[in-house]
């Protein structure tokens, strides 16, 4: 088993963020792209569930927060897209595997190793400043980790992380809540998201391959990617099960069919 050194732990504790180079190695990274390509090839999405993804709150809300194809992702593979893709009926503007923003949340239920499995998502382009306890939130706060790997090389041009380091100990500002059944919009948030300095956020572009620890409680985002050249990540969370609850507030809930994993025990 490899472990962090005492300095990658130290830095990780100050910013909330550490990376890791090398990974994956590049031929694990094309096997992956390979699944996702046969995936997307066989994808079949009714109009009316092609919704456009968001962590924007009055866009979230309307769109996948008010969907049950979104509320019911956690043990499914489901699509979700860029703005502008889509006509006012819902036809494709563009190639749809180019459509794309992620496909989540249950992707690991049948399309990965068995070490893979769980609550995941296959992250192609942009994604507005958010802290990713909002969304997955555990009592005590704080006990999430994300996993994110660049499965492309992630740069400045194409639409690599960015971050505030150290915003991790401010706590967190909003929460996104599951509605009571029944009820429309099926999301609310608790808190509301505060402006912040865009002067605040470092970039943080890596190599295909690369691990990005992503403390749950740290600002982060990522730019549009308006070049030639695309940005594909796999991600996933981690929750420290020892003394946490899950909170039953969340969007995301484990079900029969796809209960949280155990990574070990």
């Amino acid at each position: 088993m490899v472990y962090l050194s005492p300095s990658q732990l130290q830095k990780f504790q100050e910013d909330g963020f550490l990376v890791l180079e090398g990974f994956l190695s590049a031929d694990e990274c094309v096997t992956m792209q390979e699944r996702i390509s046969e995936i997307v090839a066989k994808m079949d999405v009714p109009l009316h569930c092609r919704t456009e993804f968001s962590t924007q709150e009055e866009e979230q809300l309307k769109a996948q927060g008010s969907t049950d194809y979104f509320l019911s992702s956690g043990d499914k593979i489901r699509f979700f897209f860029e703005k502008g893709v889509f006509d006012k009926e819902g036809n494709f503007l563009v190639p749809p595997e180019k459509s794309i923003n992620k496909i989540g949340h249950g992707l690991g239920q049948e399309s990965w190793p068995p070490d893979a499995r769980g609550g995941a998502e296959y992250v192609h382009l942009q994604v507005t400043p958010h802290q990713d306890a909002s969304f997955l939130y555990t009592e005590p706060l704080g006990r999430v980790l994300g996993m994110w790997i660049a499965l492309e090389d992630a740069t400045l041009e194409n639409g690599c992380l960015w971050f505030i380091p150290g915003s991790h100990t401010s706590g967190v500002s909003r929460r996104m809540v599951r509605a009571p059944a029944g009820s429309a919009p099926g999301t609310s948030f608790l808190g509301s998201e505060p402006a912040r300095e865009n002067s605040l956020f470092v970039p943080t572009p890596v190599r295909r391959g690369a691990l990005v620890l992503i403390h749950g409680e740290v600002v982060h985002k990522s730019e549009q990617n308006l070049s030639d050249h695309s940005r594909q990540a796999y991600t996933f969370h981690l929750m420290e099960a020892s003394g946490t609850v899950w909170s039953p507030e969340n969007w995301l809930q484990p079900t029969a069919e796809l209960p949280f994993p155990p990574l070990y025990t």
